[in-house]
């Protein structure tokens, strides 16, 4: 990948290019911005390729344009049952519901590339007509041994220009030769013929003109033995014929830029190919490369959007949902996982982000993953948000957990008294479960040391107390204490201490008395005599 020579008539590469994306920008406006994600369903869906959803959904809502969700299923080697449901779910849950999809359909349907295999067929015969592309006999196990004699020479193999004339090829071959070899039914698959010495060349919307020297490029494969495509055809037609706009993806697929770039050029001319937007990765944080699930799985921290289970081996990788976040969370952090909009802001919702979104902010180098960055999202969002826009998803996960809730009202009143304590929602069973249920055990280490008899003395006479008070509010609980306290000579600091731990079990929760009110006079009394008997 390089700047190509001065090789356009005359004309200076850079005006011509500036040209080309002016003349792009133009037939853009003349259209309805038309944006996709294109992903494979062979399992969990990845962080980085959530954010390339969002990226997407952004521009396509701040142009006033729509966003596709297309299935690439031409590898049926790789192709998991469940997964095109499981990306669709991860979606629903995030907010960013496609305006055509396999589920939502669409004039441009359908949205399955194996439910398109013969449109491939078409346009592959075409390339091969023209003499852009050629039918390719050689066997795999011919293939095998050829890159075996390569690698023990020190070299690597490519199928390109410097090799084919010496394979089994219809280059090489006679036509009535490769005609035979069709007719006997013979595998075969078709490959692109990638000329030599040439350059081709596009404009980034983030990283600006990058060439190639097709000289570095292999004849790749464009349909399979068994008549399905590979990504570099089907990826190109498909942009064609679904009308996209913009195809934004990550810069992975920037080595296959080039195959793409002589596509467009033979079947479609550059005027119809979309602008493109390659992503910075989304970096591990310990080092460097691409944030994976096994540095997740390292590092304690999940990488899919979701929970997944395989269904081939039944193993389950655990997702940002399960673990408790929000998804107005999810979806903010990630849009600061390569973007900013420069005025230091970092809290968004999703109308601010369509709002704001440019991708002249989106950086050019990938984003070290930070899971206590993320989490922070997620504690502000919680803070940020009334109680109500997520008690849902906090009751059920204390239903899961064996907790039976009152009612709403008794609810919303706990969350709103222990929700600045919890970073993530799946928190609230630890910083509140003991307002539905008396904690089974107690820390004893926090009170044995500095417990004795007039200690003992008190809390048994403040049972007594705590039976007869006419009301149970908060400051009548406080009042009730701190006088008790005062006539046992006791300091109130050195019991409320004994009496968190009482009700809750540990050194933690919100004011102890607005846990008692809150409790009820029954369950307080229960608590205390369960510890005194316990001590």
């Amino acid at each position: 990948m390089q700047k190509p020579p001065n090789d356009t008539g005359g004309f200076p590469f850079q005006c011509f290019r500036q040209w080309q994306l002016q003349e792009h920008t133009y037939l853009c406006s003349m259209n309805t911005v038309r944006v996709r994600f294109a992903p494979s369903p062979t399992g969990g869906l990845h962080l980085g390729g959530v954010r390339t959803v969002l990226y997407n959904y952004l521009f396509a809502r701040q142009q006033g344009g729509q966003f596709i969700l297309r299935i690439e299923d031409t590898d049926q080697t790789r192709y998991v049952d469940g997964a095109e449901q499981y990306i669709m779910d991860c979606l629903q849950w995030c907010g960013l519901v496609p305006d055509e999809s396999p589920v939502h359909g669409g004039e441009y349907g359908p949205y399955r590339q194996s439910e398109r295999k013969t449109l491939y067929r078409r346009y592959a015969d075409q390339l091969v007509a023209a003499g852009q592309a050629y039918y390719a006999f050689d066997t795999p196990e011919a293939l095998d041994q050829l890159r075996e004699t390569h690698k023990a020479a020190g070299n690597s193999f490519f199928y390109n220009h410097e090799v084919r004339m010496g394979l089994n090829n219809s280059l090489r071959l006679l036509p009535e030769e490769t005609q035979a070899l069709l007719d006997a039914g013979t595998p075969y698959v078709i490959r692109i013929k990638v000329p030599a010495n040439e350059f081709v060349s596009f404009t980034d919307m983030i990283r600006g003109d990058i060439a190639f020297d097709t000289n570095t490029t292999d004849d790749k494969v464009l349909l399979k033995a068994d008549g399905m495509p590979t990504y570099h055809l089907a990826v190109v037609v498909d942009d064609y014929l679904m009308k996209i706009t913009h195809a934004f993806r990550g810069e992975e697929w920037l080595p296959s830029a080039p195959i793409h770039l002589l596509l467009w050029k033979y079947l479609f001319g550059f005027d119809h190919m979309p602008q493109w937007a390659h992503l910075p990765l989304i970096l591990k944080p310990d080092g460097n490369g691409k944030l994976s699930k096994r540095d997740g799985d390292r590092l304690g921290f999940p990488v899919y959007a979701m929970d997944w289970k395989d269904p081939k081996t039944g193993d389950l990788t655990k997702g940002f949902r399960e673990l408790g976040f929000l998804p107005q969370a999810f979806i903010n952090l990630l849009a600061a996982l390569g973007w900013n909009d420069g005025s230091g802001q970092e809290i968004f919702t999703i109308d601010e982000l369509i709002e704001k979104f440019n991708m002249d902010r989106v950086h050019v180098s990938g984003a070290k993953f930070d899971f206590e960055k993320a989490k922070w999202y997620n504690q502000e969002w919680i803070r940020k948000q009334p109680v109500a826009e997520w008690q849902s998803l906090v009751h059920q996960h204390l239903k899961e957990q064996g907790l039976v809730v009152p009612n709403d009202n008794y609810l919303t009143r706990v969350l709103e008294l222990v929700k600045e304590r919890c970073t993530l929602l799946t928190d609230f069973y630890t910083q509140a479960g003991f307002f539905f249920q008396a904690p089974q055990q107690w820390d004893m280490d926090a009170v044995r040391p500095k417990w004795n008899e007039d200690k003992k003395a008190f809390f048994t006479e403040l049972v007594a107390i705590f039976a007869t008070m006419t009301g149970w509010e908060n400051a009548a609980i406080e009042e009730a204490f701190k006088t008790l306290a005062t006539a046992k000579n006791i300091k109130p600091g050195e019991l409320q201490l004994p009496m968190r731990v009482m009700l809750v079990g540990g050194k933690f929760g919100p004011a102890v008395f607005e846990i008692a009110a809150m409790i009820g006079r029954a369950a307080t009394i229960a608590r205390v005599e369960n510890m005194l008997g316990a001590l």
